[in-house]
């Protein structure tokens, strides 16, 4: 099943699962803590109140604003807009909207810190992956599609007994681009994902 498909089909703790791993996976980015969304994780396995964990996440990040090293400035900004416009409620028409626009965040986050990307994928081919057409797709954009189609399987399959999986594969993203954010830095680059 398409990452289009599975969005389309989620149900709200899905959908908000959805959007806080993509956020989660690009919290290098904006100098975040790797603790700082557990708050928001746990909301989603107990019930408890996702407002106060997303205010605390964004007082934590206060007004800090990407730095641009390693050419990450406008990967950055689109990690913040994440950040940025997470619904305070999680309702799921608000939660939908926020994941699908995440989902495009985070590929075209990946998209731009690719050094095997270079203009092979633009929006279109986004969209063509999202929709289940990954053949053109530079492999760090393929390997976030399948964590994002990944995350939202386990959610469907397993509720919220696959909460603790779907961050396992969050937190392995989050190394990705973490290694990818530094080479960049150093000037290197990633052999493979």
């Amino acid at each position: 099943m398409s990452l289009v498909e599975l969005i389309a089909q989620a149900d709200e703790r899905g959908l908000a699962a959805s959007g806080l791993a993509s956020l989660d996976r690009c919290l290098p980015l904006l100098g975040g803590d790797d603790e700082l969304l557990r708050p928001l994780w746990a909301s989603l396995a107990d019930g408890s109140d996702w407002g106060s964990g997303l205010e605390k996440a964004r007082d934590a990040l206060g007004s800090a604003r990407p730095d641009g090293e390693g050419g990450t400035d406008e990967a950055g900004r689109l990690a913040r807009r994440m950040l940025d416009a997470a619904p305070a409620e999680r309702g799921a028409d608000a939660v939908r909207v926020w994941a699908d626009a995440c989902s495009v965040a985070s590929l075209r986050i990946h998209r731009l810190l690719d050094p095997a990307a270079e203009d092979a994928c633009g929006d279109d081919g986004l969209d063509a992956g999202r929709a289940g057409n990954t053949g053109d797709l530079p492999p760090l954009v393929a390997a976030e599609l399948r964590r994002q189609v990944t995350v939202l399987e386990l959610l469907a399959e397993h509720g919220p007994q696959g909460l603790r999986r779907a961050l396992d594969v969050s937190v392995e993203g989050r190394r990705v681009l973490r290694a990818v954010v530094s080479r960049r830095a150093r000037g290197t680059a990633l052999p493979g994902v």
